[in-house]
């Protein structure tokens, strides 16, 4: 990765200097005025493929509804998911619960202050292993996410490919060797490097980088081409028709299956394809329902990691026969508050949401 194999990929002034940058550059975010490991978890956990400035609400209203770790493991699934809803990648906060409750039987409640014991956590890698051992409890461990991969491929001129495993060990390994005893605010200093200034889109600002004296990229004009990526494979994209199925002011939902995409969430009826109008009545009919009012409603599309829903959807009224569960068609029928304050909707059924949340009982 180094132009000479021997030298480490930071020298200790690069060091020094980037902790010096820190102290005087870092945002002011909640998550960094503790040294809880549960709360620093809990923070490492919902800035997983979101953003920051998305994560802060989020932050605060889950530790003051789950304070400790006994809290969060106690917790009825129901109640933790629709405090995530909206925050997306619904399994995190699973493997949080399922987390909390190992930590509670194995650890008395409290995270083991171990690099190896954290990493064999549900739902914590590699890196969050890293971030928890040095930002909690000071432990001179390697945290290497994708912004830290960056920042150590632009330095050290490497064309090695990121996206490969053995990649991102060998970083992990090179940073390893180079952790100062500070290894909490030097994690959290490369981290603010990459997401601020050492930039995955757009001009990297290496006027202003504390690292640039010492930077490969920056001597040889490579921070357009570095760090190298292999090309994602293209989404595969999914047509869906979404049914606003609406009783009054009670909506239709449907729990997805346990195991896979939004695995046990509660989503709107949706049917494969792009479904024409007059295809509606009879499908509705074989569901167990009377429409009574079809209305077309805006289109919408959701990206996943690895696929796109594209969705077209309809308001459907229908007679109001049923209540609760019905078994022909496998739906619930919540009402409006019940919805609201205790059902968990993916954001992917966001702009359908919306519609029921105006009151409507078109």
């Amino acid at each position: 990765m180094n132009e000479s194999k021997n030298a480490p990929i930071l020298v200790p002034e690069a060091i020094a200097a980037l902790l010096d940058w820190y102290a005087a550059n870092a945002r002011d975010l909640p998550w960094r005025h503790t040294t809880d490991p549960y709360r620093i978890w809990v923070s490492e956990i919902m800035l997983q493929q979101t953003r920051v400035e998305a994560v802060k609400p989020y932050y605060e209203r889950f530790l003051t509804a789950f304070p400790t770790v006994r809290d969060l493991a106690a917790t009825p699934e129901e109640k933790l998911l629709k405090l995530w809803e909206g925050l997306g990648y619904y399994s995190r906060a699973r493997n949080l619960q399922k987390a909390a409750r190992v930590i509670v039987e194995q650890y008395s409640g409290k995270m083991p202050a171990d690099e190896e014991k954290l990493r064999k956590l549900p739902g914590i890698g590699d890196y969050t292993a890293g971030a928890i051992a040095s930002i909690a409890f000071g432990i001179r461990a390697p945290a290497v996410d994708g912004n830290v991969l960056r920042v150590l491929a632009r330095v050290s001129g490497s064309r090695a490919d990121i996206a490969l495993q053995e990649t991102k060990s060998d970083f992990r390994n090179a940073l390893r060797a180079v952790v100062p005893d500070r290894a909490g605010a030097f994690t959290q200093a490369m981290i603010e490097l990459g997401a601020c200034v050492c930039v995955p889109n757009g001009e990297a600002k290496c006027s202003i980088c504390p690292l640039a004296p010492r930077c490969v990229a920056n001597e040889k004009n490579l921070t357009s081409e570095l760090p190298v990526r292999s090309a994602k494979k293209p989404r595969r994209i999914e047509e869906k028709t979404v049914l606003l199925i609406r009783d009054g002011d009670r909506t239709a939902l449907h729990k997805r299956p346990e195991k896979g995409l939004l695995a046990g969430l509660y989503e709107y009826p949706n049917l494969p394809g792009h479904l024409l109008p007059e295809e509606l009545p009879g499908i509705i009919r074989q569901m167990g329902f009377e429409p009574l009012q079809l209305t077309r409603l805006e289109d919408s599309k959701h990206i996943f990691t690895h696929i796109e829903w594209h969705m077209i959807a309809y308001a459907v009224k229908i007679a109001p026969e049923f209540d609760g569960y019905h078994p022909t068609s496998g739906f619930f029928f919540v009402r409006d508050d019940d919805l609201r304050q205790n059902y968990a909707i993916p954001s992917a059924f966001s702009a359908y949401s919306a519609y029921w949340k105006k009151g409507t009982n078109q």
